[in-house]
């Protein structure tokens, strides 16, 4: 089974590499560019066969490792 976490900053956090991808763009002639959000996502491969399940220990990951709750915010995705 397959799990994808996307990783962002929750709103109202400042995103110094999003702002620095924005500006480059800008740098680039890519006008019009009013904000940048950059995250991170992280694919799994997991043994588990049963998805509920599947998605509870992703969870766990998620809150333990995978992201910082106090700044970012994550989705989780079973196939």
């Amino acid at each position: 089974m397959k799990a994808r976490v996307q990783v962002m900053l929750k709103t109202g956090v400042l995103d110094p590499q999003g702002e620095a991808v924005r500006h480059a763009l800008g740098s680039l002639g890519f006008d019009g560019v009013e904000g940048v959000r950059q995250g991170k996502v992280i694919e799994l491969d997991l043994a588990e066969t049963d998805k509920a399940k599947a998605r509870e220990t992703v969870t766990q990951m998620c809150e333990k490792l995978l992201a910082n709750t106090v700044i970012e915010s994550y989705t989780v995705e079973i196939a």
